[in-house]
């Protein structure tokens, strides 16, 4: 008896667990740049005294699906989107390098090209990239370098401000942290991708496929259903044999 309660109540706990990966997704749906976490689950060895023969189930995140998102078209000087596979590099608010696809970009107050959550954005000096305002005209070419036509300049007088930091580390070196950015699980900073190039006037739209995610929350939910009528079975055997003892 003891047992199926406990695999039922360890089964439910774990598809709450996985319905919190989807849910997690489908509140991300409308974010830019935004890669959806997968879910899986699998039989975890118990060890503990005596003979390792038991297994309990595990619902977990192994990572994130990196295929890119589509690009929408916004005539935006200051929206980029990478082509392709890529990121380029902000300063986190957390501490330290980061990466990201989410191009919202922005000029904060002091100056400074900043993404949509306000990490400022490096240069391949890694320094952040200060624009010296006011500006008439402003833009970001396909390497990454930032161009601005000073406010009352000829039409001809672009400058060359600094080049973005475009990097493009192996996927399976990368993890997203609590801030929603990437980072080498090394610790090191990605260096320079001359291949990596940017699409300016568009951003990329999250990748969440929404039909693949509300299916698994419908099975998710069966799941759990399952569990607790299994639960409620047991205590209704539990009564019956406390009903049994009564009698004898």
């Amino acid at each position: 008896m003891d047992r199926l309660l406990y695999i039922s109540m360890s089964g439910a706990k774990e598809n709450m667990n996985a319905l919190a990966i989807h849910a997690n997704n489908l509140a991300n749906a409308n974010k830019t740049g935004f890669k959806s976490s997968f879910e899986q689950a699998r039989s975890m060895q118990a060890y503990g005294e005596g003979l390792p023969t038991r297994v309990f189930s595990l619902a977990e995140n192994p990572g994130q699906n990196f295929e890119s998102g589509i690009l929408q078209m916004t005539q935006r000087d200051l929206d980029i989107s990478i082509k392709g596979e890529g990121w380029f590099m902000v300063d986190s608010k957390m501490g330290g390098q980061a990466m990201t696809r989410a191009g919202g970009l922005n000029i904060n107050p002091e100056g400074f090209l900043i993404d949509s959550t306000g990490n400022k954005v490096l240069s391949q000096k890694g320094a952040p990239i200060f624009i010296p305002l006011p500006v008439e005209k402003f833009n970001i070419r396909k390497d990454g370098m930032v161009e601005i036509r000073p406010e009352g300049a000829p039409a001809d007088a672009m400058e060359e401000i600094a080049q973005i930091k475009l990097v493009n580390p192996n996927i399976r070196d990368i993890l997203r942290g609590e801030d929603g950015l990437y980072r080498r699980i090394d610790g090191n900073d990605p260096i320079v991708d001359a291949k990596v190039s940017i699409e300016s006037g568009s951003l990329e739209a999250s990748n969440v496929n929404m039909s693949s995610e509300l299916t698994g929350l419908i099975n998710l939910q069966r799941q759990f259903d399952m569990q607790v009528k299994m639960m409620k079975k047991a205590e209704e055997m539990d009564k019956a044999s406390e009903s049994l003892l009564r009698v004898v």
